[in-house]
């Protein structure tokens, strides 16, 4: 087998004091003015929200009643983002700051810091059981809490408190949204169980760029059989002797299939795949793992990415 290609990411980089201080003045100076990215000129409360999941059900809870701001692009790794002057300007114009939580946001404290805000803070994690990691990057446990339905209604439920605290007018709103929208996750999370009975048990194994779907495996009685970069963190090294074991590991279970992820590159798992003499699911058929996807793609929504998720692993071990 030729030399393994490394995925080694370089760390995030944290705010120096003096460009946080530069930060700072902009946010201000630009807040004397028209206003920020997460203007509230209509009416609407500002609301910022880190990754493409939350704010995904933020929209979903505050409707046509908040205006949100997204920090992070479909397709943009959480993992060792980097913030720019415009995210602190939005933070420090919002009213609202919603947050995945379990240090998927290494960089938010520095960020909100800088920034000066001083509005309601929501950790969406809070109430979720949170799966237990392994090594100092993973002491607080997994990040990845939404791949389980179930997780995401305690979040919605912790974004439809911090909404109703920064503007309690609207908390009746607020709440039939977050009630409409638990009903459409009881949907899919029926959905998914069912399909996922479709396959046979023997098949029921996973492979994956990076350990992204324990709740999701959890939930619906998939065994996870290894991942390429054996962290939930997509920065971790990648060795040799990880992907020759993991190359060891699926011809010994039987698994079937290789999934790739559509933040990361697929070149490994296809050298894997081929090297154990199984199927890669790339491409178009990639999984969504760490971030939705853009608009008109199979993952834009976060009932759009569990769906298209579960579709392309029925197919590939059914």
């Amino acid at each position: 087998m030729p030399p393994s290609p490394r995925l080694r990411r370089p760390p995030p980089v944290r705010l120096p004091a003096a460009f946080a201080g530069i930060a700072l003045l902009v946010a201000v100076l630009a807040g004397c003015g028209s206003g920020g990215a997460a203007s509230a000129a209509d009416g609407r409360l500002p609301v910022v929200a880190t990754t493409s999941q939350v704010a995904d059900f933020t929209r979903a809870v505050g409707g046509d009643r908040v205006s949100v701001t997204q920090i992070l692009r479909p397709n943009v790794d959480p993992h060792d983002y980097e913030p720019t002057p415009a995210d602190l300007d939005a933070i420090g114009d919002a009213k609202v700051l919603v947050e995945n939580g379990v240090g998927l946001e290494s960089w938010l404290d520095d960020t909100v810091g800088a920034a000066g805000f001083d509005g309601v803070r929501v950790d969406a994690s809070r109430g979720v059981a949170i799966r237990s990691g392994t090594g100092d990057e993973e002491k607080g446990g997994d990040p990845h809490i939404w791949h389980n339905p179930l997780n995401v209604k305690i979040m919605a439920a912790d974004i439809e408190r911090g909404l109703a605290q920064a503007d309690p007018a609207s908390a009746g709103y607020f709440h039939a949204n977050r009630v409409a929208y638990d009903a459409r996750l009881d949907a899919l999370d029926a959905d998914i169980r069912r399909q996922i009975a479709t396959i046979p048990p023997a098949n029921r194994k996973l492979v994956t760029n990076h350990d992204a779907f324990g709740y999701y495996l959890a939930r619906y009685g998939l065994t996870f059989v290894g991942s390429i970069i054996p962290s939930f963190d997509t920065a971790a090294e990648l060795s040799g002797s990880n992907i020759r074991n993991l190359v060891d590991r699926i011809r010994a279970t039987g698994t079937k299939a290789v999934f790739s992820e559509s933040s990361l590159p697929p070149r490994t798992a296809r050298t894997i795949a081929s090297e154990a003499g199984v199927r890669v699911v790339a491409g178009e058929d990639s999984l969504y793992g760490d971030t939705l996807g853009p608009s008109g793609s199979d993952g834009a929504t976060y009932l759009q990415m569990e769906e298209h998720n579960t579709r392309e692993i029925v197919a590939a071990l059914r």
